[in-house]
């Protein structure tokens, strides 16, 4: 099973694609989700940006034509070297804040000079968190939709900021390197594309 996003404007070129490649594939509407079963034992799964539950037709066109972007959201995308957060408007970026800190790698030493970096690195990455959410506050503290990336700990770290307790963290889930424009540039497509897991027989 591989997970895959796809644009909005390619999802029926996609579907069209996997009905090329796999046969004819009925599509049913189950558990808020599109999902086509090929005849040759190929599957696919797919929702709807930001956990938008689908109950329109079993139809590729339809579906499609459900994924709409909020007119107010954000992105939120922390790992340990960085952080960039954006408000969205639509598809339009209105304000955003990408940052780099510095946080010291593991050492090889050991002893008293191991935990005296263990407790250096995790200032640096508390400090690092901080700051990511001093701007996060400022950028989307107002925003109800976010979609988180990066790393787990770091996001998690970032949102346990009292300031941003009334956002609402929505999929899907952002792996992505330590953020940088163009990183956060893609994040925000990605956040508006749809989520397709998909099983080639």
């Amino acid at each position: 099973m591989a997970t895959v996003l796809v644009p909005t404007v390619r999802w029926e070129r996609w579907v069209d694609n996997f009905v090329a490649s796999h046969g004819p594939t009925p599509l049913v509407v189950m558990e808020d989700a599109l999902r086509g079963q090929a005849e040759d034992g190929s599957h696919f799964s797919a929702r709807l940006p930001f956990d938008t539950a689908y109950a329109g037709p079993a139809e590729a066109g339809a579906f499609g034509a459900a994924a709409e972007t909020p007119a107010q959201w954000g992105v939120l995308l922390v790992r340990k070297g960085g952080f960039a957060v954006a408000r969205m408007a639509g598809v339009a970026m209105v304000e955003h804040k990408i940052g780099q800190r510095h946080v010291q790698g593991r050492t090889k030493a050991g002893g008293q000079s191991q935990q005296r970096f263990a407790r250096r690195r995790d200032n640096q990455a508390r400090q690092a968190y901080e700051a990511a959410a001093d701007h996060a506050a400022r950028i989307v503290g107002g925003v109800r939709t976010v979609v988180t990336g990066g790393d787990h700990t770091a996001v998690e770290a970032v949102l346990a900021d009292a300031r941003l307790a009334t956002l609402a963290v929505v999929g899907p889930w952002l792996a992505v390197p330590d953020p940088r424009r163009a990183v956060l540039d893609r994040a925000i497509l990605d956040a508006q594309a749809i989520l397709v897991d998909v099983a080639n027989a």
